[in-house]
């Protein structure tokens, strides 16, 4: 098959730094055309990636019938309204994290997904441990699953804006993230995203969110840290942490077991470890412990993955619309049980 013609709209940092390198290495996409708010950030990627075209008209780029997809990389309050546009023009989709802070959205964009028979991938990616935490679980090699802890972090929205600014050779200072206005949501939606995301992906739907965020440190109203309870269907209970507070930056998570556990990253820089007591019956007994062999696991890198799918015309197992929307309904009720100091019962389901 020929390469798959890609338009991407919101062409700024993150499309500029995690987007585009891959995508024009590969073998998978040619990116037709990019575009975005500002002149010189067009030009500068256009010129460093090759890429022939650019435009201020997002419009423009989603009735593009040339165009075989759709990259939207703007900023989150705008990833559904855009997103939608390009599902009614017919384009497979690559969504940025998060989908969205409202759920009206995100139920009016599964609708537009299902009606539409394209395929839709909404990150974030999920790495290989991921996928073989999620096989090892169905096959029962850790027993039932009684918890989890997932912890996603990092220094904060202006320590990555600034290495933005250094790409473009920029001056100013828009942090955006910090203006309750225009973002709408925080950390909690910005980095706590990955960790629900992973959660959902490896244990599937949850039913009841206790919420815990405030902001400690940084010059927003909005949250700067936080921490979900998730209670499991099966009564296992789980915690995803963030934080925009943490520059030593963390991403680890441990799933616990009635018979072992897993941890990611694994012991001595492996990808993943598990973890199998010798003795059941004794508190000080060893505990074993193995590297687990994740190569048979690798979905491949984002973009390879969302070129498999559309070319199977099918939707991703895991980073699709449905757990999106799971996750979405997540944040939103560990935003609503923080303000009301209440346990909140979720109603979707992620279609694992």
């Amino acid at each position: 098959m020929d390469k798959i013609r890609l338009g991407v709209i919101g062409a700024g940092g993150i499309v500029c730094r995690m987007h585009l390198p891959d995508l024009v290495k590969g073998n998978d996409f040619e990116v037709a055309v990019i575009g975005g708010r500002k002149e010189h950030r067009l030009k500068h990627q256009c010129e460093q990636f090759n890429i022939p075209r650019w435009s201020n008209n997002y419009d423009e780029i989603i009735a593009d019938d040339s165009l075989d997809a759709i990259l939207v990389g703007t900023p989150h309050p705008l990833h559904v309204p855009w997103g939608i546009r390009a599902l009614e023009a017919g384009k497979h989709l690559l969504m940025q994290k998060p989908l969205c802070g409202d759920m009206g959205e995100a139920n009016q964009f599964v609708e537009t997904a299902e009606k539409s028979n394209l395929t839709v991938m909404c990150l974030p990616h999920m790495s290989s441990p991921i996928y073989k935490v999620r096989q090892l679980l169905a096959a029962e090699a850790i027993g039932r699953v009684s918890g989890a802890r997932f912890r996603s972090s990092h220094g904060g929205p202006e320590i990555y804006y600034a290495e933005i600014r250094d790409i473009f050779d920029e001056k100013d200072d828009d942090l955006w993230f910090f203006d309750a206005k225009r973002a709408s949501v925080g950390a909690l939606f910005d980095m706590g995203v990955y960790a629900v995301a992973s959660l959902v992906a490896m244990l599937g739907t949850f039913k009841r969110v206790t919420g815990f965020v405030s902001t400690f440190d940084k010059p927003t109203e909005l949250e700067d840290v936080a921490t979900l309870v998730l209670e499991m269907e099966s009564g296992g209970i789980v915690t995803a942490e963030t934080s925009w507070c943490d520059p030593a930056r963390t991403w680890e998570a441990s799933i616990h077991g009635t018979a072992g556990k897993f941890t990611i990253p694994g012991r001595d820089g492996t990808a993943l470890s598990q973890w199998t007591p010798t003795s059941y019956t004794r508190e000080h007994a060893p505990v074993d412990v193995k590297a687990i062999d994740c190569s048979d696991a690798n979905p491949g890198g984002m973009h390879e993955h969302f070129a498999k799918y559309i070319r199977d015309g099918a939707q991703p197992p895991l980073s699709n619309v449905y757990a999106a929307r799971h996750v979405t309904e997540i944040l939103l009720a560990g935003m609503e049980s923080s303000r009301t100091g209440s346990a909140v019962e979720l109603a979707t389901k992620s279609n694992r």
